[in-house]
């Protein structure tokens, strides 16, 4: 088969590697879609595990080969695949910590070599504990590109359950790239109030399409003073930090007021530093709240989400290319044009 094989030095090469043999409790899924995530961008781009790897974990395809002690799943089913299931036992499953549970850690789809989600590639191996809890089927009516949605939307549906706004809140969500907008349509189905920043126009104006009450460019100088016009001075409820930049988190703690939850979603790289004032947080009664990958709890919830077609998951897809041309999408995802939204693989295509 086809694969795009991570070899080091930030470099991908599509390549002929053998196809994966599966084990009596496994399937083989042939990738028919694969979004293209941040957190395999900052792995790539910064050299952060050794290769070769095969990386890409928004997967959804078709089952082509079932292993003989599978048995809810048969040859031509649709679904979508989670890399990370937790054991359901430990110590931090028990207290709902599912992302730092030691089974949850290990990957659990692979094209090959070290397993590293695997999906850009034209065939998957969901190992046998993903077949168990991490396999969901898609429905007739619903295309292998939404479908590759469902796991990111468990990672920002997570972090939503947890801050758990009300309907008179004021929500500002920083960063409207893909995940930012999936924030913002899932805080639009509350009825929250929203301010949302990005510096780029057209995700300002998808974010007002979406729900945003305001839109608005993170450096200026009046945003501060609207969002205290629009909360009668006392500063936002929640803050979502959607995206990683300099100072990002200082300015959330700005906008809020005494009380306020703020949700840290993209600060997961160890390189990153965060100077505060103690004070804002101890005597401002602030609570800092971090949320990182998915939640099994949530999984048939955001299923439901993706495939009932309440939200308007289509209009973030602004780029599809075909595995020999994922070079061109992940460059594109590292350096957004001005329209360019989700990116999505088709391992299956091949240009010419």
């Amino acid at each position: 088969m086809q694969a795009a094989v991570y070899t080091g030095s930030s470099t991908v090469f599509v390549q002929s590697v053998p196809t994966p043999e599966i084990g009596p409790g496994e399937l083989l899924i042939r990738v028919e879609a694969c979004g293209i995530c941040h957190t395999d961008l900052k792995k790539i781009e910064y050299d952060l595990l050794a290769p070769p790897r095969i990386y890409g974990h928004e997967t959804a395809g078709i089952v082509v080969k079932a292993g003989r002690d599978v048995q809810q799943y048969r040859v031509g089913d649709r679904v979508i695949v989670f890399h990370h299931i937790p054991c359901m036992e430990c110590f931090y499953c028990r207290h709902k910590l599912f992302a730092q549970c030691p089974v949850y850690k290990k990957v659990g789809v692979t094209a090959g070599y070290e397993p590293a989600g695997g999906g850009f590639s034209q065939f998957v191996r969901v190992m046998d504990w993903i077949v168990k809890r991490g396999v969901e089927r898609i429905p007739e009516n619903v295309s292998f590109d939404r479908a590759t949605f469902v796991e990111p939307l468990n990672t920002c549906l997570k972090g939503v359950v947890q801050l758990d706004p009300k309907p008179e809140d004021v929500v500002v969500i920083l960063g409207q790239g893909p995940i930012g907008l999936l924030f913002t349509m899932l805080v639009k189905r509350i009825g929250s109030t929203m301010v949302t920043t990005d510096g780029m126009p057209f995700r300002r104006e998808v974010s007002t399409r979406f729900g945003a009450a305001l839109a608005s460019d993170p450096q200026d100088p009046e945003l501060h003073s609207r969002i205290l016009d629009m909360t009668g001075g006392r500063g936002a409820d929640i803050v979502i930090v959607a995206a990683s930049a300099n100072g990002i988190v200082e300015q959330a703690i700005k906008f809020t007021r005494p009380g306020a939850r703020i949700l840290l979603f993209a600060q997961t790289s160890h390189q990153e530093r965060i100077e505060l004032s103690g004070a804002d947080i101890c005597m401002g009664e602030r609570i800092l709240l971090g949320s990182y990958s998915a939640s099994v709890d949530l999984q048939r919830q955001s299923a439901n989400l993706v495939f009932g077609g309440e939200l308007p998951l289509e209009d973030l897809i602004s780029h599809r290319f075909s595995l020999n041309d994922i070079r061109a999408g992940i460059d594109l995802a590292l350096h957004p044009e001005l329209k360019s939204l989700k990116i999505i693989v088709q391992p299956q295509r091949w240009s010419e």
